[in-house]
């Protein structure tokens, strides 16, 4: 066994959904399984046993060993020869999985619960996960696909590599054919060279679109040998990157992006484009951060 995929858990729906799709990927990768309960109740120094008034089986402490004690004989059922662990960590969620994020190949969260706020779309510690965690953070949404593409969003970037790379492996693992799509509008595409030197705006029709299918052939360049069991399918689709991809999602069992790329901005650790997947795709999301970008 190597490497190690950590999931949150809380008791929610949205959590145990989590640790069925993180035991999924812990067989996938022959990988360890670590569930992970923040536990906030002690720092804020509230009475763990039961009340002297209830049953002996109340209390937080109790509730939460019953709850944790669900979520692995989950894990369990799903995949029975992943090794599974569990801790129970003192902190606020956000912080508690920032820190396991560190030593994990990959992070599962619910799009919900964990402390999320209930009018939110997507909770809290999803977010800031997909912003801060150090490493590929897995939500997922909806009841997932087993069948259907990994569906990648490419823009191009340097930040973006590391999803293209997060992507193949996991069309491998899955033995799942990848869509790699990529959107582009006249406001966004680079200007291709002009034929004509004396025209600097003159392009033949259809320039920027083939301009656009180089940029994405140039993204995934070297991934094909690296992984020639990938059938990859390109997508340059002439329109809104957020609209495209939520479209896509609806027959995917997953959705890879970066958390931030062309275009994104400076100050901002989730770009606009991850941040709407999170809220509104059909399937679980990855988000993908880049080398050298920000914690």
């Amino acid at each position: 066994m190597s490497g190690l995929v950590v999931v949150g858990v809380d008791g929610s729906a949205s959590s145990l959904a989590a640790v069925e799709a993180a035991a999924r990927e812990a067989r996938l990768r022959g990988a360890g399984l670590r569930l992970v309960h923040a536990f906030v109740w002690p720092a804020m120094h509230a009475p763990l046993g039961p009340s002297p008034l209830g049953p002996p089986e109340g209390g937080l402490q109790n509730m939460v060993d019953r709850l944790v004690a669900e979520a692995v004989e989950q894990a369990r059922a799903v995949a029975p020869e992943v090794e599974v662990g569990h801790v129970v960590v003192t902190g606020e969620p956000l912080t508690v999985l920032e820190a396991q994020s560190r030593a994990a190949e990959l992070v599962v969260v619910g799009c919900r619960g964990m402390g999320g706020f209930v009018g939110l779309l997507v909770g809290s510690t999803a977010v800031h996960l997909a912003a801060h965690g150090r490493c590929p953070v897995l939500v997922v949404r909806e009841q997932p696909l087993l069948d259907g593409p990994i569906v990648l969003g490419v823009d191009g970037s340097a930040a973006g590599q590391k999803a293209v790379d997060f992507a193949f492996s996991e069309a491998a693992l899955r033995n799942a054919p990848l869509v790699a799509l990529h959107t582009w509008t006249a406001w966004n595409a680079p200007m291709p060279a002009p034929q004509d030197p004396s025209m600097p705006y003159a392009n033949p029709p259809g320039a920027l679109a083939e301009e656009e299918e180089r940029l994405l052939s140039e993204a995934l360049a070297g991934r094909r040998e690296r992984h020639p069991g990938v059938v990859v399918e390109h997508r340059v689709v002439h329109g809104g990157t957020r609209e495209a991809l939520i479209e896509a999602s609806r027959s995917a069992q997953l959705v890879v992006v970066g958390a931030r790329g062309r275009g994104g901005f400076a100050g901002l650790l989730l770009g606009s484009v991850s941040q709407a997947l999170l809220h509104h795709a059909h399937c679980p999301v990855v988000v993908v951060r880049g080398t050298g970008e920000r914690h």
